[in-house]
């Protein structure tokens, strides 16, 4: 992973943010945070650190050691031991994201999620199990969601693959597709 950090210790990765400038902005971003990773957006809080994916948050107190939270109100970590996540399988996996990020400016593998209707491979892997996926993404992220989704529906895929540019990410996912129909 390629990091930038700040002098409190919080770091961003220009892998987790689709680019350098995406990373500083989310760095730039945090206040009053320390020893923070892959966080944006926090602001007014107290006594965050080592929080890890928060984005959103305001008005909190006593943040530690939280994960993926979102909206975060009282410091609240977003992880909710309750209830088991469901790993979702997709049925003919390669042939439904091939068929998903080979619309017209559908797939972006600079950025996780880009819009509802344009992802990167992992962020199609996800977005195509609805809320089940939206779930495991937020337990873990979207790379570690993406490979659980994957080996659950009957492939095992190499991050690195989620690291490809466009136009080899398709032609990657086309030939398995072609392969999933013989």
């Amino acid at each position: 992973m390629t990091w930038i950090k700040d002098t409190n210790g919080n770091q961003c990765s220009l892998e987790y943010f689709g680019s350098q400038e995406a990373a500083q902005r989310a760095l730039d971003s945090l206040k009053d945070c320390r020893n923070c990773t892959n966080c944006s957006g926090c602001s007014d809080c107290s006594g965050c650190s080592g929080c890890s994916g928060c984005s959103g948050c305001s008005g909190c107190s006593g943040c530690s050691d939280c994960s993926h939270c979102s909206d975060l109100k009282d410091a609240a970590p977003a992880k909710d031991s309750s209830k088991p996540l469901v790993i979702p399988k997709i049925e003919n996996i390669h042939h439904r994201i091939y068929e998903a990020a080979s619309r017209p400016a559908a797939l972006n593998m600079s950025a996780w999620h880009t819009c509802e209707k344009t992802h990167c491979r992992a962020g199609w892997a996800v977005a195509l199990t609805g809320k089940e996926g939206e779930a495991l993404e937020q337990f873990y992220n979207t790379e570690l969601a993406a490979m659980l989704i994957y080996r659950e529906s009957g492939y095992t895929i190499h991050p690195a693959r989620f690291l490809d540019d466009n136009d080899v990410a398709l032609a990657d996912m086309k030939a398995l597709a072609e392969q999933e129909s013989k």
